[in-house]
């Protein structure tokens, strides 16, 4: 049982996937961890099995730095900001980067799927999830399921888990395919009534917060301008100041308001320099920058490397 200092001590780590890799090889020897290069330029996709990676010891509380969405077949806690969630038999999960938490079993057995990815797989092809269940910060993360829509989320882990295993050569445009229609099926689902929520201020502007963020990409072409760039920005759309944003998307995240908006404004670059023939200075036009020269200077704070550097030396011709 997680204790309140335990999860005051661990709520600012954040697990990475190598992190996350590392435990899993504890186990299962035969595990290959992703290289940094591959997880930073094209990203990463995995589906596994409950059974092979749920252990009677708590998962600790912290967050991640990659998306997870888990078919739970079995009954625990789900140890959530301000509130115990409880699980009976079986449930759908979706978590994010923002927000931490730990899974708590309270049964013996625990089955069912779960499969993890990092941002930039999804925006790989400048697909979005962000009006889904994934960027959107629900007060509870668990939708109760019943034993007919378990059988179609399992069918839908099961051929994820093959195509994994075949040598298709689109095989990640199908498995981000199946992501989409996993968080399709899910929307069906109407959150269960019976769970007790706690309303969090901090959690709920966090949420419009990241919403109206995600909700001005992809970028779709070059008369598409970035209108909200700063934290003043956001706080004046969102009618707060602009310190208590700041303090209640840190609160929640443990990032600043200014981090999520640099680390989103260089998804979408990295996505325009992969996947359009827009030359650098329409890029950075779109993206609020004035000069192109700025823009450079920011990307390769960003990314190491120039956006000409990026796009001649990693992006396939």
């Amino acid at each position: 049982m997680l204790n309140k200092n335990e999860e005051l001590y661990v709520v600012n780590k954040i697990e990475s996937l190598q992190d996350f890799y590392e435990r899993l090889k504890i186990r299962h020897p035969d595990v290959t961890i992703p290289s940094v290069e591959t997880v930073t330029n094209v990203g990463h996709f995995g589906v596994f099995k409950r059974s092979t990676h749920c252990s009677a010891q708590p998962s600790p509380y912290n967050r991640r730095d990659y998306y997870k969405i888990s078919l739970i077949l079995g009954s625990g806690i789900l140890h959530y900001p301000n509130q115990r969630i409880i699980v009976k038999e079986r449930g759908l999960l979706f978590t994010n980067p923002n927000i931490p938490y730990a899974w708590e079993a309270t049964s013996e057995t625990q089955a069912g799927f779960f499969c993890l990815f990092t941002e930039n797989f999804i925006h790989n092809r400048n697909e979005s999830l962000r009006e889904s269940l994934l960027w959107k910060l629900q007060g509870c993360p668990i939708i109760s399921i019943n034993q007919h829509q378990e059988k179609i989320f399992m069918e839908l882990f099961a051929k994820m888990m093959a195509e994994m295993e075949s040598m298709y050569v689109h095989k990640y445009d199908m498995l981000r395919n199946y992501i989409q229609l996993i968080v399709h099926e899910a929307l069906k689902v109407q959150p269960p009534d019976t769970y007790v929520r706690e309303n969090n201020a901090a959690v709920r502007l966090t949420s419009m917060f990241i919403e109206l963020l995600e909700r001005q990409f992809p970028i779709g072409s070059t008369d598409h301008i970035l209108e909200l760039r700063t934290p003043h920005d956001f706080a004046e759309r969102l009618a707060v100041h602009v310190n208590h944003l700041n303090h209640a998307v840190k609160e929640v995240t443990g990032r600043t308001t200014s981090e999520h908006i640099l680390k989103r404004i260089a998804t979408e670059a990295v996505a325009l320099l992969s996947h359009t023939e827009w030359n650098v200075g329409q890029i950075a036009y779109c993206l609020g920058f004035e000069y192109p020269a700025n823009f450079n200077i920011f990307f390769k704070r960003q990314m190491q490397c120039t956006p000409r550097f990026f796009r001649r030396e990693r992006v396939p011709s």
